[in-house]
C-alpha cells in the first residue's frame, strides 16, 4: 500500500502539474491534515477515511529515498497480502484442508491425510526446500546451510555437512531441484510437504506407486493449483469473508486519492480470474 506521510505538506505535491494545490485540496484541507486528535503534528496517512490521522507506530513504513510522484501516470498493486491482507491462521488453513483433499480424493492419496492439521506458526519464510531429499534447509548469505530438517527431523551436523558440504563449492540451490520459501503462500505448502516426508519414511507403502520427495512435492503444487482453479477457495471465502480477510479502511480512500489526481491505477496478480475478481469486488463495494 501507498503512504504519503511528512511534516512539511505545503510542500507535497501529487498533482501532475506545478501547481500549489494537492489531490486532497487547498492549503486549508492541508492544515486539517496537519494535526491529530491531540493537536500534535506527525506522520499522517493521506489516504485515511478520518481525514489524516497519527499513523501507528506499527504500521509506519520506512523509505529510504524518496520518490517524485510528477510524472508517474499509474500506480499497480500485487492482490495476495498487499491488497487482500489475508489472516495467515484461517486463510492458510484453508488452502492447507482444500490441498489435503485433492490430494486424497484426486491424486490418490491415503484418507488418513483428512486428520493432519496445519501450523501456521511453524514455518518462515526464507527457507529452502530440497525436493529430491525432502529436506528443507535454512542458510545463510553465503549459501552456507546452517540448519537443515529432513521431514520435521533435524539433521545431524555430520549428515547435514555430508549432504551439503562445508566448503565454498555449494550447489546454487536454484530451480529445478530446489524451491525457495519466499511467500506467505508457500509456508502451508511446504508443512505439508514435511508431513508427508515423515509419512512416507514411516508407511512407505501408504503413498501412490513411484512417488518419491520429488514427486510429493508436485503432487502438493498441483493440489493446491486445483484448489484454485475449481473455486474451492474462492467458495469459502465468499461465505465470510471478514473471516479470511484483513478489512483495511484506508484502500478505498486511497484509491480514490490516487484516481483523482489523475493517474490510472491496475492489478498486478498471478490469481485465477474468478478469486481475483471476486477479492476485487470486496473493495469496490465498500464504501
Amino acid at each position: 500500500m501507498l503512504i504519503y506521510s511528512g511534516f512539511n505538506q505545503s510542500n507535497s505535491h501529487y498533482s501532475k502539474d506545478d501547481s500549489a494545490g494537492t489531490i486532497l485540496g487547498d492549503k486549508a484541507s492541508q492544515s486539517h491534515l496537519m494535526a491529530n486528535s491531540n493537536g500534535v503534528e506527525g506522520l499522517h496517512v493521506w489516504s485515511s477515511p478520518e481525514g489524516g490521522c497519527k499513523i501507528d507506530i506499527g504500521k509506519q513504513i520506512f523509505c529510504n529515498r524518496s520518490l517524485n510522484m510528477k510524472n508517474i501516470l499509474a500506480v499497480g498493486f500485487d492482490m495476495d497480502y498487499t491488497l487482500a491482507q489475508y489472516k495467515p491462521e484461517t486463510f492458510e488453513s484453508l488452502a492447507y484442508e482444500g490441498t489435503i483433499r485433492k490430494l486424497v480424493y484426486d491424486l490418490g492419496y491415503p484418507p488418513e491425510l483428512l486428520e493432519w492439521t496445519f501450523d501456521p506458526k511453524y514455518m518462515v519464510r526464507g527457507l529452502v526446500l530440497d525436493k529430491k531429499r525432502g529436506n528443507i534447509l535454512k542458510m545463510d548469505r553465503h549459501k552456507y546451510v546452517k540448519v537443515a530438517y529432513h521431514g520435521f527431523r533435524e539433521l545431524s551436523k555430520e549428515d547435514k555437512v555430508g549432504t551439503y558440504g562445508n566448503t565454498l563449492i555449494r550447489d546454487s540451490f536454484d530451480e529445478p531441484d530446489y524451491a525457495l520459501i519466499d511467500t506467505l503462500f508457500s509456508l502451508a505448502e511446504t508443512y505439508l510437504f514435511a508431513q508427508l516426508v515423515d509419512y512416507k519414511d514411516n508407511n512407505p507403502g501408504k503413498v501412490p506407486e513411484g512417488a518419491d520427495y520429488s514427486h510429493m512435492y508436485k503432487d502438493v503444487r498441483a493440489a493446491v493449483d486445483l484448489c484454485h482453479r475449481d473455486g474451492t477457495l474462492k467458495q469459502m471465502v465468499a461465505k465470510d469473508p471478514k473471516r479470511y480477510i484483513n478489512e483495511d479502511t484506508s484502500i478505498v480512500p486511497m484509491f480514490k486519492m490516487l484516481r483523482a489526481s489523475g493517474r490510472s491505477t491496475f492489478l498486478v496478480t498471478n490469481r485465477y480470474i474468478s478469486l481475483a475478481d471476486f477479492i476485487s469486488s470486496l473493495f469496490r463495494h465498500e464504501k
